[in-house]
């Protein structure tokens, strides 16, 4: 799978599909105890972990989308809700991949967000603006005048929008996704040691299986 131009032409139509990225991990599958779950099928166990940024105690739970994709979007009520119910003990970090290039304006605009504490304001109004205003939000300067039309500062966001800060977290995001191994979205990464590909609302089934499961060990 050459991901890079399978997600160029999808950016082309506005949309990022969900990918069966279990198949080009290439990994032996094995029976899993956890709710009858089935690795290589329902999930991947990493060859290699990835970095995490919760503390000792805490499972860490990375979201992977993009704005453009429209499962992503499909899948934004139903995560946010298990956000809310999640235990003390997982912490979520949303992260935006970045196939290539194209996909780094809208990158930088959840960073931004992120900075501003503005994500719990506009987070589901990005994914609206693109897939049911059909707004093409693919460059720094129509980026920039949405969230003005949002009501932010428009000289602020446009700071945080071109910052090192941001910049950097764009940066490191896409070293995430390729520490997951990540080929579609949603998809979600889970203690540094599982990666779940998108499947719905069973997506969090899963993560909720794995994460009492390394609750045990």
């Amino acid at each position: 799978m050459q991901r890079r131009d399978f997600s160029r032409s999808l950016l082309a139509v506005g949309a990022t599909s969900a990918l069966g990225a279990t198949a080009a991990l290439s990994l032996a599958p094995a029976h899993a105890q956890m709710a009858g779950l089935k690795e290589g099928t329902d999930f991947v166990r990493l060859g290699r972990p990835a970095p995490v940024d919760s503390p000792a105690g805490q499972i860490e739970v990375v979201e992977f989308f993009a704005y453009t994709c429209i499962h992503c979007y499909n899948f934004e009520p139903a995560f946010a809700a298990w956000i809310k119910k999640k235990p003390d003990h997982v912490v979520v970090r949303r992260t935006p991949v970045a196939f290539n290039d194209a996909f780094v304006p809208l990158q930088r605009l959840y960073y931004a967000l992120e900075a501003m504490g503005q994500v719990d304001a506009l987070h589901e109004k990005a994914f609206r603006a693109i897939h049911v205003d059909k707004q093409r939000l693919n460059t720094p300067e129509a980026i920039i005048a949405w969230v003005a039309s949002q009501g932010v500062d428009r000289e602020k966001f446009t700071g945080f929008y071109n910052s090192f800060a941001v910049a950097g977290k764009a940066k490191r995001a896409a070293q995430l996704q390729d520490a997951y191994q990540v080929e579609g979205t949603p998809s979600l990464g889970v203690a540094g040691r599982y990666y779940v590909t998108g499947q719905g609302p069973r997506t969090l089934v899963v993560a909720d299986a794995l994460i009492a499961d390394l609750r045990k060990s």
